[in-house]
């Protein structure tokens, strides 16, 4: 008995050994990239773990350094932050409307539409890119906040993850609402969305993740500096920057602060959402 009890613990410790590496090897290239931001230049991509700190790069970072190359930092922080939320707001509303139609509305072409999502998630985004440019070109949203936003307002995913959701919904709820009076749009933010809180929390962070990580369309669709997001600044700094490794890991730590206080902030609900989905 003591001996199996001995075995079940030195199992357990094992596990617990190994999730902690594991953790670490995860962690640990953010952790340097947050270090190195603050290390010493003398240190920087030296040791791997920096002892000695400061601020110089990011007075560099703001301030242009010896290049002399000051950048629209806040305004373009500012940029992200409007396009990022602007299309993520627009994604997941066009997601739970159309899901909502998938789901629970009968009509001629609906399976013809389904099948069609789940084709078009199989084909890379970067196939339309050149076509959605000439489109936003012709129609006068080039360098736009809309050139930016419109082109991203729609997720298939979302689309997806929603239909799936409301199709597990039992109809008997669509159908007493609808005794009552209630149109499909009552229905659809009074019942469905209420009743999908914990997934929605998961989307709405995939979709800000996606959004405010995204490149190549927001270096094609925009062209004055005062419509620079802060990842098509952050790809600039390679030009002018690419011998100063600090400034780099900066602006690096400043793209995915935002990234990590959401989802610190929303990780009880993400978890309860994740766990949801692996029922």
């Amino acid at each position: 008995m003591v001996g199996s009890k001995r075995h079940s613990g030195a199992r357990r410790t094992v596990r617990y050994a190994l999730a902690v590496v594991l953790l670490l090897i995860m962690v640990y290239p953010y952790l340097y990239m947050v270090l190195s931001s603050f290390a010493d230049w003398a240190q920087i991509d030296k040791t791997l773990f920096p002892t000695k700190f400061t601020t110089r790069s990011y007075d560099w970072l703001f301030h242009g350094g010896e290049t002399g190359i000051t950048r629209p930092w806040l305004h373009a922080f500012m940029n992200s932050v409007i396009v990022s939320i602007c299309s993520t707001v627009l994604m997941m509303l066009f997601g739970v409307m159309v899901a909502y139609a998938l789901a629970k509305l009968n009509f001629f072409g609906r399976n013809a539409i389904n099948n069609f999502v789940l084709f078009h998630m199989f084909f890379p985004a970067i196939i339309l890119l050149i076509p959605t440019f000439l489109i936003i070109q012709r129609v006068g949203l080039y360098d736009t906040y809309l050139g930016l936003i419109l082109p991203k307002a729609v997720s298939l995913w979302a689309i997806f993850m929603y239909t799936n959701f409301f199709k597990a919904v039992p109809q008997v709820f669509i159908e007493a609402a609808r005794l009552d009076g209630a149109s499909d749009l009552k229905i659809m933010y009074r019942i469905m969305l209420p009743m999908s809180k914990s997934i929605t929390t998961v989307i709405f962070l995939f979709l800000l993740m996606e959004r405010w990580t995204e490149l190549l369309w927001d270096m094609i669709a925009v062209k004055s500096d005062s419509m620079l997001t802060l990842n098509v600044l952050l790809s600039q700094m390679f030009g002018p920057y690419g011998s100063y490794p600090g400034p780099l890991y900066a602006a690096s730590t400043i793209l995915t602060l935002p990234i990590i206080i959401m989802f610190v902030f929303f990780s009880k609900q993400f978890r309860e959402g994740m766990q949801f989905n692996l029922k």
